[in-house]
């Protein structure tokens, strides 16, 4: 089965949107990640910051559980709170835009999973936690006194997002494709790699 799109999850501070981008731009493909959300929160009719603190409060009630596994009507779907609702509209959306597109790169959003009928190449970016940690300080201006524990929570909300949304363990590197260690690699080998194995699968799986 060919795979046409790459999704990308990530540990914060391990530069995976900007790999995302980079692998992207290689293949001349659309980039999604934040634009999720800002397209989510425009259809909904919200600052796109309210939203991502709903996002942040993960679902947990047993009503969730029961739209997320089955076919949830609008008239259901309305009654959830802010933060039930996020990963449906969210999905909604990345497949509406699947539909529309061949092929392109997301990162985050339980991809994955979401796109998973559909053929898509999953990719994994991870670190050690020195590095992570130099580049929130680096490169998303965080302060030093904070960015490890600025990581951990990103993190950790990475993965109960992930979690509880898809039935499945964040960090379970058996579900992924391909998964990278950008400390060692750097974000551009990163990239190449990812273009040059979604090629090669995509080859091999026409013939």
């Amino acid at each position: 089965m060919k795979k046409n799109i790459i999704t990308i999850e990530r540990q914060y501070g391990s530069g995976g949107s900007n790999i995302g981008k980079l692998t992207a731009e290689k293949l001349g493909i659309n980039f999604y990640n934040r634009q999720i959300l800002e397209m989510t929160a425009e259809r909904c009719g919200i600052s796109p910051e309210y939203l991502e603190n709903a996002e942040e409060n993960v679902p947990t009630s047993f009503l969730y559980s029961l739209l997320i596994n089955a076919n949830p009507t609008r008239a259901m779907e309305e009654n959830l709170p802010l933060s039930d609702k996020v990963f449906l509209m969210e999905s909604r959306i990345i497949n509406e835009i699947a539909e529309k597109e061949k092929s392109f790169v997301l990162v985050g959003r339980c991809g994955s999973y979401i796109l998973e009928e559909k053929g898509c190449f999953s990719v994994y970016i991870y670190s050690d936690t020195k590095s992570r940690v130099k580049r929130a300080i680096e490169q998303y201006n965080v302060k030093e006194n904070k960015a490890e524990s600025i990581m951990k929570k990103a993190d950790k909300r990475r993965e109960t997002f992930y979690n509880v949304n898809t039935g499945r363990v964040w960090q379970d590197k058996d579900q992924y494709a391909l998964c990278l260690n950008s400390a060692e690699l750097g974000d551009e080998l990163c990239a190449e790699i990812i273009v040059k194995a979604f090629k090669e699968y995509n080859k091999n799986a026409q013939e």
